[in-house]
């Protein structure tokens, strides 16, 4: 019955945002589309019925930034586990970045990454490819190629294009095909490769300082060059408040920029990198480092008021061994994926000034229209991409258990409270929760 054509899922409150619907109701999935939606009382039916009593139905989760490490980093990820742990997150789509080895640079790897995505079976997988060869800030890619090819955007993630005029072609060439570019703002020279925030912490610490001018004067710089070009530009992890007023003002000056966040730069700051035994924890250290109280405070401001349109994790899987060599040497990033809706709800919904409406806008609604992906939509006629999430779940994060192939969360033994309980990916259900029964008198 799990891969029944037709099915109704009745007495959950429907959100989607793009409608602007929020009420108790009911959805018909047939044949992998959604057939009917509406409010009230469902109408007769004679099929299947999921009962959704006290879920909330919403479109598939979509993260736009995750690492899937393939090729060359399947010790630390493969697509499929990466595949496993975004729908047990609640994700119906992922996009992956190109910072793999070698680059998401040519056709032929990225269509064999979409390939074998689609072949997984489990969320939808795009690519994001580099902007420029190797990702090293020198020559273009063929960016009409791997746009026929499938790629939804463009970006160096992990280094930003130095190069003013490399840059500035980037952005010509993109505004011809009409792409975004999605960059990782970060001058090196001056962010200094930094391991950690540069603030009073870190010189305490007696560790590397991360100049937070090495990202905001590289947002500087790209928005002079979009007022110029007119490129479509969405910021990559924004992380400090100099940053967000930028792109603040840009948004207000009329210009096509869009920018994310990550629930660590929402819940944590550069003071929690020091652990109980005064310690720097290398499950803390990430690019772009947390940041100060000031700017957690900032970012947080800036989901509130739509200056900062998407929560996205920057899922960065890495091996124990890698994220124990130490402080100074452990690799950059953490997991997100099986964290991060109840992470984001912890930081917006529960303080208040902040619903689900909200909350699924920034994580399905608004990431699908940036990007121009499927989905972040419940209209008749769309893929059956579904999140059911229970907003009452308490549950305690267990890095342990993750279906990651990685461990390295900040987040391990928190207690949080809003889970997805089940993910639908045309129509078919890739992940359900222990605690939740497809359909009446189900047995597991």
């Amino acid at each position: 019955m799990k891969n029944s054509p037709e099915y109704c899922i009745s007495g959950a409150r429907v959100i989607d945002p793009s409608a602007s619907t929020d009420g108790i109701g009911w959805l018909r999935v047939h044949n992998g589309t959604i057939a009917e939606v509406g409010l009230g009382a469902m109408p007769a039916f004679d099929g299947p019925v999921v009962t959704g009593t006290g879920l909330i139905l919403c479109p598939g989760l979509i993260d736009i930034h995750v690492h899937l490490r393939e090729p060359g980093g399947e010790h630390k990820e493969t697509l499929e586990t990466g595949c496993q742990a975004a729908v047990a997150g609640g994700f119906t789509t992922v996009c992956c970045m190109p910072n793999t080895t070698p680059a998401l640079d040519n056709i032929e790897i990225v269509k064999d990454v979409l390939q074998r995505g689609a072949a997984i079976d489990l969320c939808r997988v795009n690519v994001i490819a580099a902007a420029t060869v190797g990702r090293q800030g020198r020559e273009l890619v063929d960016m009409s190629a791997l746009k026929d090819a499938g790629v939804v955007a463009f970006s160096d993630d992990g280094d930003g294009i130095e190069d003013d005029d490399v840059c500035r072609e980037v952005m010509k060439k993109l505004r011809e095909i009409d792409r975004p570019l999605f960059p990782h703002c970060e001058f090196k020279m001056i962010s200094k490769r930094g391991v950690m925030h540069a603030g009073p912490t870190c010189s305490r610490m007696g560790l590397l300082g991360y100049d937070p001018r090495g990202e905001e004067l590289m947002i500087q710089r790209d928005l002079r060059m979009v007022l110029e070009t007119a490129t479509r530009f969405h910021v990559a992890h924004i992380s400090t408040a100099v940053g967000v007023g930028m792109i603040f003002r840009a948004k207000q000056n009329g210009l096509p920029v869009s920018t994310e966040v990550c629930p660590h730069h929402l819940l944590l700051c550069d003071e929690d990198v020091v652990g109980a035994d005064g310690k720097p924890d290398p499950n803390f250290k990430m690019s772009p480092p947390l940041r100060s109280r000031d700017d957690v405070k900032a970012c947080i401001e800036g989901v509130l008021d739509g200056t900062i349109e998407c929560i996205v994790t920057d899922h960065a899987p890495h091996t124990a061994d890698e994220k124990q060599a130490g402080f100074m040497d452990a690799p950059m990033g953490i997991v997100g994926l099986e964290t991060s809706l109840a992470c984001a709800a912890k930081a917006l919904i529960w303080p208040g000034g902040f619903g689900w409406p909200d909350l699924i806008r920034c994580m399905s609604t608004n990431p699908a229209r940036i990007l121009g992906l499927e989905g972040g939509t419940l209209q008749v006629g769309e893929p059956a991409d579904i999140t059911l999430i229970d907003p009452g779940r308490e549950w305690t994060i267990r890095a342990d258990a993750f279906r990651s192939k990685a461990r390295n969360t900040p987040f391990d033994s928190w207690q949080v409270t809003g889970k997805a309980v089940a993910t639908i990916v045309g129509g078919r259900p890739v992940y359900l929760d222990d605690s939740f029964k497809w359909f009446a008198g189900q047995t597991r």
